[in-house]
């Protein structure tokens, strides 16, 4: 044997040892990983849910809440808010000419042309005397109810992206959803049945699809739920000729199975997760056909929300809303309610995206929205369940005050737009920011999709700088580094 051909020089004999205290430093880091994956991420000041990250039972908030649960009505398309809930006065006198300083600018599909007015009027409704657009009649008799955010910015004007960062925080893909946060930090009333449900429209999915209610890097536990009144949680009925006695003894078994299984496996959050679901799925199958049956719900309910409404668009959409309540008085945690689907090769046919024909688009969309969705409100006030249910009304981002070029639509406008609260914790009534006389730019107390989303945390009992979850090397947050709560929303 040749030793010199064993040795290593001095630039060999460096390398190696370069790529072997690299391979240590991995070794410490995945250590890490795995240790704070095992353990949680410290005190309960930081995370709720330290020591069984699947677990979905009640938790206590940081501070008293004023919301025990929540749900979030979405428009996806971006639903105008300059033809629905902030009144514009400038449009109207100025209709047909140039929006100052924006000549020959571009937006998201091109050019834009003069100041269009609202094809609609506005009324003032309610005590406080609101100016709202006569396409939302029903809506409008709660508008006492509600506190508005007109100042709302966003970061993209596409709405994949945007509808992200209204759910998730975030432009990109892969973080935790609202509804994931709030689950994983409150757990859930009701071990029956999901802590977090989103209800897709029936004309389809929202854009981003379940990347709207997914638990991104959280556990896989903590992601929403799909399903809405025409289309049940998929894979939920036993198979043909099993009996009751046989489905609870093969569960059992299976029971003792994963129990071994998982503890092999200490610190498998993907693998608790799946665990965690199959047994969940197992007791829905007695109570989700319960919450979902509507049969239940008198005549009187049906017609108060549309139910049987000739158009099946609102019909669907009300079937929807009532689940929606089913599923909040049944003790689930965070709803998410979609009014619209995604893009379809006509623009605003299928979502509030109308570029072209903005007035014949609306008064197809509207009337979905607008009588079931004053149901569920007058519904839940009824039962006394406003005060302690945070209602949301949110949209990717606003639209021009200018028609489109070529067109009598608006286009996308990530700079202004409104979102509106209501029900517990929330000063009712309340108009909070503006944009500027067009419409264009929020320009009086502008807030940001941070300030939102602490806000919402807030009357959860959560304080949004402390709810946090590692990953990745960092404490990660639904508000990343940013977002204040809007103080004058709180009653």
């Amino acid at each position: 044997m040749n030793n010199e051909e064993n040795n290593p020089n001095r630039r060999e004999f460096l390398g190696q040892m370069q790529n072997g205290l690299s391979g240590i430093a991995l070794a410490f880091l995945l250590a890490e990983e795995t240790a704070h994956a095992q353990k949680g991420t410290g005190n309960r000041e930081q995370n709720p849910i330290t020591q069984r990250p699947n677990d979905l039972t009640t938790h206590q908030p940081h501070f008293a809440p004023k919301a025990k649960r929540v749900l979030q009505i979405f428009c996806p398309g971006a639903a105008s808010h300059i033809d629905l809930w902030e009144h514009k006065p400038e449009l109207e006198k100025r209709h047909g000419q140039p929006l100052p300083g924006l000549t020959g600018a571009s937006s998201f599909q091109g050019g834009n042309g003069n100041i269009m007015r609202s094809p609609w009027g506005f009324q003032p409704r309610g005590q406080s005397g609101k100016m709202i657009s006569e396409l939302i009649p029903h809506l409008a008799e709660h508008i006492d109810k509600m506190a508005f955010v007109h100042s709302l910015t966003a970061k993209s004007n596409t709405h994949g992206p945007a509808m992200l960062q209204m759910n998730t925080g975030f432009v990109l893909d892969g973080f935790p959803s609202m509804g994931s946060w709030a689950t994983l930090a409150l757990g859930t009333e009701n071990q029956n049945l999901p802590a977090f449900v989103a209800i897709p429209d029936r004309r389809g999915m929202p854009p981003n699809g379940p990347a709207n209610w997914g638990a991104g890097f959280l556990p896989a536990a903590f992601q929403g739920t799909a399903f809405n009144s025409e289309k049940a949680i998929a894979n939920l009925n036993p198979p043909p000729g099993a009996t009751p006695q046989g489905e609870a003894a093969t569960r059992q078994f299976l029971q003792r199975l994963n129990a071994d299984y998982l503890n092999q496996h200490a610190g498998n959050t993907e693998l608790a997760a799946r665990i965690a679901a199959y047994e969940l799925a197992a007791r829905m199958q007695l109570s989700a056909p319960e919450v979902s049956d509507l049969s239940k719900e008198n005549a009187a309910t049906r017609k108060l929300y549309g139910a049987d409404h000739p158009d099946p668009f609102v019909a669907g959409y009300a079937r929807n809303c009532i689940l929606a309540r089913r599923l909040l008085t049944s003790g689930v945690r965070f709803v998410q309610l979609y009014c619209g689907a995604c893009a379809s090769g006509v623009d605003g046919l299928l979502n509030w995206d109308a570029h072209k024909t903005l007035k014949a688009d609306y008064e197809r969309h509207a009337p979905i929205l607008d009588q079931p969705t004053a149901a569920l409100l007058t519904d839940l006030a009824q039962r006394g369940m406003l005060d302690d249910t945070l209602i949301l009304w949110t949209t990717e981002f606003g639209r021009m005050p200018t028609n489109q070029t070529g067109s009598q639509g608006r286009d996308h406008n990530p700079y202004g737009f409104t979102a509106w609260m209501a029900g517990a914790g929330v000063k009712a009534g309340l108009s909070y920011g503006a944009t500027d006389e067009f419409g264009y730019k929020a320009e009086k107390d502008v807030c940001t999709i941070y300030d939102f989303h602490a806000t919402v945390l807030h009357l959860l009992g959560l304080d949004h700088k402390k709810l946090t979850f590692y990953h990745n090397g960092s404490q990660r947050r639904l508000t990343d580094v940013h977002g204040e709560v809007i103080r004058p929303l709180l009653a």
